[in-house]
């Protein structure tokens, strides 16, 4: 086991000074699917804010979901557009669409000088993610892209580990986890037709393993990638009792994988899965010139683990191993949207930056692009 004065050089305090407006901030949600409930649940638990609009494609159904939330009093409306024009006194939108309606929602809400809580992934493709990051600094309003792991004090510390210096020069990141079985279906097929969710299983969950561990190294930018993706489950009519009509629709994938060189001589192993013949390919796994770090594996990677980290060190020839202990979790969610509230009542920064994330969205949309291919390719971000 390490010391207590060996973990107190993974410590890191903030301290911040609170300034707020003192009203309440008027938020609007674009897309009232399934995710919108945990955005609208949260901030109904806080007294400085309130939701004045609603708006989805799908006639009737934003008003199902404020009279089935209590929120009275909210403007309903049939697009992100009429939304926007309406309200013109927005200090905020939550864009819970499917994929393929990040980019163009979040373009309108910061060209019309609206603050953005924009769902994961960031975009389906770089080139849009680079159009949103381009409308951001026109509006030089807040964009924060939803990844509530990044709340949690157990993931923050996997940064801390790798910039304490402890594993020494990282030269080797090994993505693990991903679900044995689920598809993302119990809603309909929104997340698996090409037209609406546009990439699968590499930008659902894909994107949040890249982020705990791209975010850990200082996300250095990738330079080539050789990428695969397969969608064998997801166009079985077997995989799915009761709706065999789904595998026709199925058009995205189910498993990537992905060989990525990043700057700083570092190489990114990457995989991960809706449904695959094995319960995990492993952990993550983090290798230095001094250390290494376990991750244990989990499904999905959107929350906490449950088991504790594992660092592995060579100390007076011997080599040892320890655990660094589970830190108490929190409302991962909770935190995620109070963040966003936060930085706009103070006048802060997104927990979330765009900066960093598009190179998430240049390494997934870079997998997409070599796997069509059949080579590696190199991968290049636009200026902004």
């Amino acid at each position: 086991m390490a010391n207590a004065a060996g973990l107190d050089a993974f410590k890191e305090i903030h301290e911040t000074e609170t300034k707020t407006t003192g009203r309440k901030l008027k938020i609007g949600i674009i897309g009232t699917g399934w995710i919108a409930e945990c955005h609208a649940e949260n901030y109904l638990k806080m007294d400085d804010v309130e939701i004045v609009a609603l708006a989805d494609l799908i006639p009737g159904k934003a008003a199902a979901f404020a009279e089935r939330f209590g929120i009275t009093g909210a403007r309903i409306y049939e697009s992100d557009e009429a939304m926007i024009a309406a309200e013109p006194d927005l200090d905020g939108v939550s864009i819970c669409t499917y994929n393929c309606q990040h980019a163009p929602c979040a373009i309108h809400a910061l060209d019309a000088g609206i603050n953005v809580m924009l769902e994961k992934p960031f975009t389906v493709t770089l080139d849009e993610a680079i159009e949103v990051m381009r409308a951001e600094k026109r509006s030089g309003k807040i964009l924060t892209i939803g990844f509530q792991p990044r709340m949690s004090a157990n993931m923050q510390m996997i940064k801390k580990i790798v910039q304490s210096g402890e594993l020494g020069k990282v030269y080797y990141i090994q993505s693990g986890g991903g679900r044995r079985r689920g598809i993302p279906t119990p809603f309909g097929t929104s997340f698996i037709e090409k037209g609406t969710g546009g990439i699968g299983a590499v930008g659902d969950i894909g994107t949040y393993s890249l982020d705990m561990l791209l975010g850990a190294v200082g996300y250095p930018k990738p330079l080539t990638v050789t990428g695969y993706t397969s969608s064998y489950f997801g166009k079985d009519p077997n995989y799915y009792p009761g709706h065999p009509d789904y595998a026709e629709k199925f058009g995205v994938d189910d498993f990537a994988a992905g060989f990525i060189r990043l700057e700083g001589d570092i190489i990114l192993d990457f995989r991960i899965s809706w449904a695959m013949n094995m319960d995990t390919p492993g952990d993550a796994i983090i290798l230095g010139t001094r250390g290494g770090l376990r991750i244990p594996s989990t499904d999905c990677w959107n929350g906490e683990f449950d088991e504790p980290l594992t660092i592995y060190k060579t100390v007076c020839g011997e080599e040892i191993e320890y655990k660094v202990p589970l830190k108490p979790t929190k409302d991962l969610f909770y935190e995620k949207i109070r963040s966003f509230v936060d930085a706009i009542q103070q006048g802060g920064k997104p927990s979330v930056p765009s900066s960093e994330i598009v190179i998430n969205q240049a390494i997934i949309d870079g997998i997409v692009r070599s796997a069509a291919a059949g080579h590696e390719i190199a991968i290049e971000i636009p200026e902004v």
